[in-house]
């Protein structure tokens, strides 16, 4: 099933949706799949004028493939400008991803800084892809598309604080406004940056995960590449935490994520 497929069947019936297995990341579903879907759910409750700010996510369980899943939605708070929402998705009677959401309306105010601008990086023509191969990279590669520009590849040994390059959907993909739900899966299909710093394959995986929208959203096309960088603020004892952002087309600014990672080995 192609991404738009998904979000359909979640806008259709988000109590009874299932994953196929080439969305697989590891043992798990593509975690930025299942985010942007639980997301689908959460916005179908709040009114459009209001606009994700924020998310916050924490991976409690691995999503597994071909199982059903709920996607669970309660709006907690409507206030005048903001609403506060918690979505939760659920398999086999267990919370497996946990998400809570800030929507707000646009308002008058006397602060107004520009987003930081984007990093000089190669011509996307210039840099490798990374190519899906079956065994070795994940299989939700097969539907995103990654040009390396900055630091190493991972499991190499070479890595350096930053990581990045340059991402878009890959395969059978309409030409449609870029949104947040395209946005959750293009910030996450990115490895976590401490694994080139690995020098052998080992298994890592996202604990915690914060994604903010600068508002209102640039007007890019889902065929066109974004522009990705990732810090890695500090690494010790198996975790890391690892702060990015994602540029347009154009170099504005459009999202700020920061995650927790945890490395096992």
């Amino acid at each position: 099933m192609q991404f738009r497929e998904l979000v359909a069947a979640v806008r259709n019936t988000p109590l009874d949706v299932t994953i196929p297995a080439d969305w697989g990341q590891g043992r798990a579903s593509f975690g930025g799949l299942v985010v942007a879907l639980q997301y689908e759910a959460m916005r179908a409750r709040i009114a459009p004028e209001r606009a994700l700010r924020s998310l916050a996510v924490s991976f409690v369980g691995p999503v597994a493939a071909d199982v059903p899943i709920r996607f669970e939605v309660e709006v907690l708070r409507e206030g005048k400008a903001v609403s506060q929402v918690v979505g939760r998705v659920v398999q086999d009677g267990q919370v497996m991803t946990l998400v809570q959401a800030s929507f707000g309306a646009s308002r008058q105010s006397a602060a107004n800084v520009e987003g930081m601008p984007a990093p000089d990086m190669k011509a996307v023509e210039e840099c490798p892809l990374l190519p899906y191969i079956k065994g070795v990279t994940p299989e939700f590669m097969r539907h995103m598309s990654m040009a390396w520009a900055v630091g190493a590849l991972p499991f190499t040994g070479r890595g350096t604080r930053e990581m990045g390059g340059w991402v878009r959907f890959a395969g059978d993909v309409q030409d449609e406004p870029l949104t947040e739900t395209h946005l959750l899966a293009l910030v996450d299909t990115w490895p976590p940056a401490l694994l080139p710093l690995l020098n052998k394959p080992t298994a890592g995986s996202t604990l915690t995960w914060t994604i903010e929208f600068v508002q209102p959203l640039p007007q890019v096309s889902t065929l066109q590449w974004c522009k990705y960088l990732a810090v890695i603020e500090h690494a010790r004892d198996g975790y890391g935490h690892v702060a990015a952002n994602l540029w347009g087309p154009g170099g504005e600014l459009i999202a700020l994520s920061r995650q927790t990672v945890a490395v096992f080995g």
